[in-house]
């Protein structure tokens, strides 16, 4: 493989990948901050609020499937500058996501207890989960609209925004958090309600500044809410043909996330509190494949728009090396905060050594991770082959990876270390078949009409 040597390449990555790997870095802070502020009031808030937040995690997943669907099919047009299409396909994903909210919202508010009670058979981490979710269910309808509105931003180009958003959410929702967690400045000590309003009051900023920046400062697009008022039927067989099997890796790797919790919950309290803090500083490090993996879907997908081929294949091939050296860089920074974060934590003896171990599997699952996620759900699904990373993830996740851990958690009754490792292993096998397709197989496809 040869890199490319045109330096323009490189800073039009930087510039890309850089505001969305800050933006992703402050988004998870913030669950971060809810959990050491939480983990300090008492490890079953920290459970409950672990519980509902793999809750949020799908419904995360779902939005970005959604906002991905867009991103790829936008950005060709983007490539042709062709951007009444582009908000046509904006359209169709807001009503999209906007449904998919309305679901959940109802689900939840229906049967909270239900709910929660799925990722652990604790009662006092249920009862700490359901006073979390009555109040951060109102964050749904907020997160929705601002997810979608970025992911069309994103499609031109336009990333700082992102950032921008998330540091507000973040320095919000920390004041809050310090505020009413613990009773200072003589307000009521509300534990994890008090963390939940946090969330919210940010989530509402976020969504003010957003719909702000596009009636004043955005120029590519020129939204409008009459935009959001009509579909396009033509476009939206393409969105679909696009977005579905996009959704279908989403949730599966959703509920992937959400059984592990699960999983793990079922096992061990201690175990539950381990994993939630080595899966959000694993999280907070894996944005850098994250960003990595957005910007190529743009920058592919600009690419095939403009019909250039040979450069798809140039792109693929420079960020590849690229995707490589990023996975050992972020083994080692997580290995170098592993100590520093835990100190951060008051854990029992058993929790804490636990999280020391789940993080040093984590190590090396990031090396493979950091390879095959960007080019699975950036290179290859950036170009088209969408249906390709639905059946990847059908097939690791829900024939190899969940029935592989249930059976060693249930049956075997093997250690949590163990089954860590059982719900991992994907994330290094992938790296084959991802090896195998982007370099032999066919994935760059035009979308547009």
């Amino acid at each position: 493989m040869v890199l490319i040597q045109d330096k323009k390449f490189y800073r039009m990555f930087l510039v890309l990948c850089l505001p969305i790997v800050l933006q992703n870095v402050i988004s998870l802070s913030v669950n971060l901050t809810d959990n050491l502020m939480l983990g300090r009031y008492a490890e079953s808030a920290l459970s409950g609020v672990t519980a509902v937040n793999q809750i949020q995690f799908i419904y995360q997943n779902l939005l970005i499937g959604i906002g991905d669907g867009l991103v790829i099919l936008a950005s060709q047009y983007w490539g042709k500058r062709d951007t009444e299409t582009i908000r046509k396909v904006a359209s169709i994903a807001m009503r999209t996501a906007l449904v998919l909210m309305l679901i959940l919202f109802v689900v939840v508010s229906l049967f909270p207890e239900q709910v929660v009670g799925l990722f652990t058979k604790d009662q006092a981490i249920i009862a700490e989960g359901v006073k979390y979710l009555n109040i951060v269910r109102f964050t749904y309808p907020f997160f929705c609209v601002t997810t979608i509105l970025l992911a069309v931003l994103r499609s031109t180009e336009v990333v700082k925004i992102a950032f921008y958003l998330s540091l507000s959410t973040l320095c919000i929702n920390f004041c809050i958090n310090w505020c009413l967690i613990y009773g200072h400045f003589g307000l009521p000590r509300m534990g994890v309600e008090g963390a939940a309003i946090g969330t919210l009051t940010a989530r509402i900023v976020e969504f003010v500044i957003i719909l702000l920046y596009i009636a004043k400062k955005e120029k590519n697009l020129r939204l409008k809410l009459r935009d959001f008022l009509h579909i396009d039927h033509e476009i939206m067989g393409d969105y679909y043909r696009v977005s579905i099997p996009i959704l279908c890796v989403s949730a599966m790797w959703g509920f992937n996330t959400a059984m592990q919790t699960a999983i793990l919950g079922h096992l061990t309290s201690s175990a539950i509190a381990a994993n939630s803090m080595a899966s959000n500083l694993y999280l907070i490090v894996k944005t850098i494949a994250v960003g990595a993996a957005s910007t190529a879907n743009v920058l592919i997908g600009k690419a095939i728009g403009q019909g250039d081929m040979q450069v798809v294949k140039q792109y693929a091939k420079t960020f590849q090396i690229l995707f490589v050296f990023m996975g050992i860089c972020c083994g080692l920074i997580l290995f170098v905060l592993t100590e520093p974060v835990l100190s951060l934590y008051s854990f029992s003896d058993e929790s804490r050594q636990l999280a020391r171990t789940f993080l040093h599997i984590l190590c090396i699952v990031m090396v493979g991770m950091c390879y095959q996620m960007p080019v699975n759900s950036g290179i290859i699904k950036g170009g088209g082959a969408t249906k390709y990373a639905m059946v990847l993830d059908l097939v690791s996740i829900w024939c190899i990876v969940i029935p592989l851990s249930f059976f060693m958690a249930f049956y075997v009754k093997a250690s949590p270390v163990v089954v860590v490792w059982c719900l991992n292993l994907d994330q290094l096998f992938k790296a084959v078949p991802a090896f195998i397709k982007v370099n032999y197989g066919h994935w760059a496809k035009k979308l547009t009409r």
